[in-house]
């Protein structure tokens, strides 16, 4: 007997073997068994199922059924906030002037610092239960903001600890590699030779993170630096990815394609030579548009590009403090298609299918597929577009994560 079937709905799949708009199975219904999509289709073709029974049946009464979100880079575990560099933005001050004032990621740096494991656990919470509530069932949650040994261990453990908390996935990513340490006395060179040497060797060995990350720009780390970084990161079996081309091109979508990396995040800056290395190396594109707009930025991601060569395009919040405050995927689903023009299907697949592949999940999750989790989220729409289209708004009924509740309707 199966646990759980839903009828008398519509289902977008966001399968690439269906090829209707977002893989979309009309007069849907779905089963589910120990976690897993056991069946998806036709409603009427389950009087072909003579064992489609379920210890719940739930009549959808016209709802869609989607993927559940998938959030693929935030800096959700942070101390403090920086609100009081939104106001000196909205006064005409850069990201870069404000980095070189002491604030910035050193500011975050003092406050999750001095914060407990405890402290940084609940905060986080707080902010992943906002997410969650608008579809969420699987996010990626960065360290970077302790840059010393302790904090960036605290970081990534209190990531760990929430997967434990909440019916969610949790992927984490070590990035210590975020910026210098503004009161050591180790330089950029120094830094990562340490990074090298003790902690990717570390946190590999007790099992903290899933990937490796930089940040490869003008006010972080040369390409160089970065290649000796994820040359050890592979060597320690971790996956690797890159905050890259955001405020300057110093070729690191390139490079982390050379690496192999899941994903290359941010791309601003992006030109045609590390669209085909991404291309060619299968490199996930991770848009922020949460970022661009918190930043007031103009310089838009080479979207058709991307098109054209057939990068995957994912979408994420880029939850932090400082450049997107941002807790609404929903929310980012419209910035993705009314700051970078993509397509209501485009920004679905970059929370859902593409957001999953840029975490190495996608042989789990980000589609509706006879078994697969059973991680999706169930709305009250009339069309998939819709989850694009409202700003401020909420439409979700309920949703999954391995089969079981996450948010009760």
């Amino acid at each position: 007997m199966w646990d759980r079937l839903y009828t008398n709905g519509h289902v977008a799949s966001m399968d690439p073997n269906n090829s209707t708009a977002f893989g979309a199975i009309h007069d849907a219904a779905l089963g589910i068994k120990d976690g897993r999509i056991i069946w998806i289709g036709k409603g009427a073709d389950l009087l072909d199922k003579p064992d489609a029974l379920a210890h719940m049946v739930t009549d959808l009464d016209g709802a869609w059924i989607t993927p559940g979100l998938i959030d693929c880079h935030t800096h959700l575990v942070f101390g403090g906030n920086r609100v009081r560099e939104f106001d000196l933005r909205l006064n005409g001050a850069s990201y870069e002037d404000i980095a070189k004032a002491g604030g910035g990621i050193a500011a975050t740096v003092k406050a999750t610092r001095a914060a407990t494991e405890d402290d940084l656990f609940d905060s986080a919470l707080a902010r992943l239960d906002q997410m969650r509530a608008q579809g969420l069932t699987s996010i990626e949650v960065k360290s970077g903001y302790g840059l010393d040994r302790d904090t960036e261990l605290k970081m990534l453990r209190v990531a760990g600890k929430l997967a434990n908390a909440r019916p969610i996935t949790v992927r984490r990513s070590f990035l210590g590699a975020h910026a210098v340490p503004p009161d050591g006395p180790m330089d950029a060179n120094a830094y990562i030779d340490w990074l090298c040497t003790h902690m990717v060797p570390d946190i590999a060995r007790q099992g903290l993170a899933d990937a490796v990350d930089g940040f490869c720009e003008t006010i972080g780390f040369t390409p160089e630096q970065i290649d000796r970084l994820f040359k050890t990161a592979k060597a320690h079996g971790l996956a690797v990815k890159l905050h890259a081309e955001q405020l300057s091109n110093q070729q690191g979508a390139a490079l982390a394609a050379r690496h192999g990396a899941l994903s290359a995040d941010h791309l601003e800056y992006l030109d045609q030579t590390g669209v085909a290395a991404m291309a060619k190396a299968g490199t996930v594109a991770v848009l922020l548009p949460g970022a661009f707009y918190a930043l007031r930025e103009t310089k838009l991601p080479p979207v058709d590009d991307l098109r054209r060569h057939k990068v995957p395009i994912a979408i994420a919040s880029d939850c932090n403090p400082g450049s997107a405050p941002l807790l609404s995927p929903l929310l980012a689903l419209n910035m993705a298609c009314t700051l970078f023009r993509l397509t209501p299907y485009e920004a679905l697949a970059g929370m859902t299918i593409h957001a999953a592949r840029a975490l190495g999940l996608q042989a789990d999750t980000g589609m509706l597929r006879v078994g697969m989790a059973a991680d999706l989220a169930i709305w009250a729409i009339s069309e998939p577009a819709e989850l694009c289209y409202w700003i401020g708004g909420n439409p979700l009924m309920s949703s999954l994560h391995h089969g079981k509740e996450s948010i009760a309707p």
